[in-house]
């Protein structure tokens, strides 16, 4: 029976996709349950698994786009024994195959092709030089066959061994043709290489872009002393790791900090609709995830109610879903606030684009021991820049600034979270 593979849908705003990777390739055999290809849509990027067991034929290939419900592959289940069957043959073919080796083995090597009764060509052409040919190769130290001669028979001359030694060190114009279409030959790099955006790239672009064109968008920027967070994570993780099974990571604390800032000013989770202003009651916090196909942003659903083990459980698997490519378009959907943090990768300081259509988003980055006065003495502490970047037509200046110090007193003094470490 011909089964077809159908592009499934993955949301309800979305038509169409890119079939970035066939994980089987046409005419392997195919296990119900198995990853078929990759599905890169302009939200997510997903495995769609077979649907039952057989051999596959493609229809498209990689890099093509696709239409949902559009039939992209069909599988013949009724080639069940089709894998057997192959890995049979390699077994009974090796008696063969032995017989081959060992005759190719008895076959007489080949010979040097040679002339004047069987002698090789280059002990003729030694044999026949001259005596004073012989001389001046000798102590020339030349190499006979690498000089064409001129005399009965193509036998090295005097004049030819002398104009060798005279142009010894400069290239032969043989050599020198050699070299150019060898130079020719060789494939130049590319100046430059056009390819298609990605869907989730081009999505990544219309979003930023349109985030710009709509958001009055301004960042304020604050910085907190992370020492205290760091004593705590030192001091309670191997608790922490042993009870919940998980590490005790510095997201869950920020998540933590934003809800209470957010909870503290309220405008912050909301936005804007139209003429109207939405204000949101829950707290679903969306963490930013760089991949390898692009941003994406899991959402934290009901951040507010779960303690900091159910965050770094959902933040761990959030992530490694979005590097896998294995994220569903409903966890990406209905975040009302966002955290980004680019210290991860080194960033120091930086101004985070806002995630239409929310309001705010915060950015965390790099911790860096600097000197930072204490009680009116200078000490050097592990500061982490902080930056809100915010919607100026929702959110005004003095709540800004409100809700990034909220967070900073937050982080900097743990006893204000709901703590369960």
């Amino acid at each position: 029976m011909i089964i077809e593979v159908k592009v499934p849908s993955v949301g309800e705003s979305v038509t169409s996709g890119v079939v970035s990777a066939w994980h089987k390739k046409s005419g392997e055999f195919v296990n119900e349950g198995e990853p078929l290809f990759a599905l890169e849509t302009d939200k997510v990027s997903t495995d769609i698994v077979a649907e039952k067991s057989g051999v596959l034929e493609t229809k498209v290939p990689e890099g093509q786009e696709v239409k949902i419900g559009e039939v992209i592959a069909i599988i013949d289940d009724s080639k069940q024994g089709a894998k057997q069957e192959k890995e049979e043959q390699p077994q009974k073919a090796q008696p063969e195959e032995k017989k081959k080796k060992t005759e190719s083995q008895k076959k007489p090597e080949a010979v040097p092709a040679s002339v004047d009764g069987g002698r090789p060509e280059s002990t003729i052409q030694a044999t026949t030089l001259s005596p004073g040919v012989r001389r001046i190769v000798e102590e020339e130290k030349l190499e006979p066959k690498k000089i064409t001669g001129t005399g009965q028979g193509g036998r090295l001359t005097k004049a030819d061994v002398l104009k060798a030694v005279e142009n010894r060190g400069k290239a032969e114009p043989s050599e020198v043709a050699v070299a150019k279409a060898e130079e020719k030959s060789e494939p130049r790099e590319a100046r430059f290489i056009r390819t298609k955006m990605s869907p989730l790239r081009r999505k990544i672009a219309q979003q930023l872009v349109m985030a710009q064109h709509t958001a009055a968008i301004l960042t304020t920027f604050n910085e907190c002393d992370m020492s205290t967070v760091q004593e705590l994570r030192r001091t309670k993780q191997d608790e922490f790791t042993e009870k919940h099974g998980i590490k005790l990571g510095l997201m869950s604390f920020f998540v933590k900090a934003a809800v209470e800032a957010l909870k503290a000013v309220p405008v912050v989770n909301g936005r804007i609709d139209g003429d109207d202003f939405i204000q949101n009651n829950f707290y679903d916090i969306g963490v930013a995830v760089g991949t390898e196909r692009g941003l994406v942003v899991p959402v934290v659903r009901d951040a507010d109610k779960k303690s900091f083990a159910d965050l770094e459980r959902d933040i761990a698997d959030y992530a490694g879903r979005a590097r896998d490519g294995k994220l569903k378009l409903e966890g990406l959907q209905g975040g009302t606030f966002t955290i980004t943090n680019g210290g991860v990768y080194g960033s120091l300081f930086a101004t985070p684009i806002l995630n239409p259509p929310q309001s705010g988003i915060l950015g965390m980055h790099k911790i860096m021991p600097r000197p930072v006065a204490v009680d009116g003495k200078v000490e050097v502490r592990p500061m982490m820049y902080l930056a809100l970047s915010y919607d100026h037509r929702a959110i005004d200046g003095k709540e800004a600034v409100t809700f990034l110090i909220k967070v900073k007193e937050c982080i900097e003094d743990p006893k204000k979270l709901p703590l369960d470490v």
